[in-house]
């Protein structure tokens, strides 16, 4: 089990993705979430099982997988249909990580969560590491990326913590804004940094 284990959080569109690449480049151990979601939810799990009987076959696909498309549609509009989905998911979610976590013998790893305050899961990392935008950002990066139109892209960030709320708990910032080579500056010193840490834990 790693000395140190940092979540990486942050809204939709605001480059989780590209900060991950970046320790993974650097030799650290990360995992995202987002695979560990889908994973859960592949036929024959449990969770799939659940979230059939509770919403019906109808959220399911020909072939017996989840028909993500339409419960996305569904969650992103019935905020209790969002909670009962999370209620299923999230505690499969939660142990998968742990047990990535615990198999880890880095002096550090990464758990990529975009949910990660909102969820219960802040309880499984060390250290919140929030990847940061302005909601302007967040918005043009997400209709040009998802061919979304805005008040979409909006009620998406809405169904978000907020942006301050997501700062007030960060340890640290990465601010996303600027040339990619910015970014990667400020992950190389956070890498540092942890390396630091995690030797004196």
């Amino acid at each position: 089990m790693p000395r140190l284990t940092v979540g990486l959080t942050g809204g939709i569109a605001s480059g989780k993705s590209l900060v991950e690449a970046q320790f993974h480049k650097l030799g650290v151990p990360v995992l995202d979430a987002d695979r560990v979601s889908r994973d859960v939810v592949a036929p024959p799990s449990p969770a799939l099982t659940e979230i059939a009987l509770h919403f019906g076959a109808d959220y399911l696909m020909a072939n017996g997988e989840l028909d993500r498309r339409r419960m996305r549609e569904l969650v992103f509009t019935d905020a209790a249909a969002k909670r009962e989905l999370e209620r299923i998911t999230h505690p499969h979610i939660a142990r998968r990580i742990a047990a990535w976590r615990d198999a880890q013998t880095t002096p550090y790893c990464v758990v990529s969560v975009a949910i990660l305050l909102e969820s219960g899961m802040r309880e499984l990392v060390d250290r919140v590491v929030v990847v940061d935008v302005p909601v302007e950002t967040q918005m043009a990066r997400l209709v040009a990326r998802d061919r979304i139109d805005e008040s979409l892209a909006r009620s998406m960030i809405a169904a978000q913590l907020h942006r301050d709320a997501r700062l007030a708990a960060a340890h640290d910032v990465i601010v996303n804004t600027g040339h990619p080579d910015a970014t990667q500056a400020q992950v190389a010193a956070l890498h540092r940094r942890f390396l630091s840490l995690a030797a004196h834990e």
